[in-house]
């Protein structure tokens, strides 16, 4: 089994490398573990405390719950994964998704590596960078297609917490990386190694 951490600012193409990866290996081989998923639950927040909620500091994040069900999952064992809407800020008190494990675990996040009991449970953690121009381009799109937000809410949301917050917790985790990616999810060249890696420690493993 082989734990994988990619972090990387929002919008820096994180989604689109774990894609790529699980293309490039056998998808029943691999399970990926959204940080997203482990929100604290804010349903108790008035419309206005949602909106100046910080969900890019640490402290937002159920790492308790995040480290114990990764580590479920490295012992054998299936875990029921939280369910969190963005939406209504909320975690599900009903809906779970069951994961089981599986050869590979992509834990992917924004702020996985400022947490030292997650990361010293990965075996390869690899940071996604990009341009900030080109972050910001793809939060705008993401935030108003998929999670019913306007520009106006948008720009001041990056500019309120996304970019400060980058700066002084995501991009100072870069030094944890055993990789850097550069122009995020665009770079095959870094993706084809990776996954080349990857596909040679499992057959080492075996």
């Amino acid at each position: 089994m082989l734990v994988i951490g990619i972090a990387g600012g929002s919008g820096s193409g994180k989604t689109t490398v774990v894609q790529a990866i699980k293309r490039k290996l056998n998808q029943e081989r691999v399970i990926v573990i959204p940080q997203d998923s482990y929100y604290k639950d804010s349903s108790d927040l008035t419309d206005e405390e949602k909106r100046a909620h910080n969900f890019d500091h640490p402290d937002a994040i159920d790492w308790d719950l995040l480290c114990k069900q990764l580590a479920q999952l490295k012992s054998g064992k299936s875990i029921e994964q939280p369910v969190y809407s963005y939406i209504s800020c909320s975690r599900s008190k009903t809906e779970t998704v069951k994961v089981n494990p599986a050869d590979v675990i992509i834990i992917e996040g924004i702020l996985i590596f400022t947490c030292k009991r997650l990361r010293d449970q990965m075996d390869v953690k690899i940071f996604v960078d990009a341009d900030d121009d080109d972050r910001l381009m793809r939060v705008m799109e993401r935030d108003i297609s998929e999670r019913g937000k306007d520009v106006h809410w948008v720009i001041e949301r990056y500019s309120r917490t996304v970019k400060p917050m980058y700066l002084q917790f995501i991009e100072p985790s870069k030094r944890y990386a055993d990789i850097i990616i550069p122009q995020g999810g665009h770079n095959k060249v870094a993706i084809d190694i990776i996954t080349t890696t990857v596909e040679k420690e499992l057959k080492e493993s075996k």
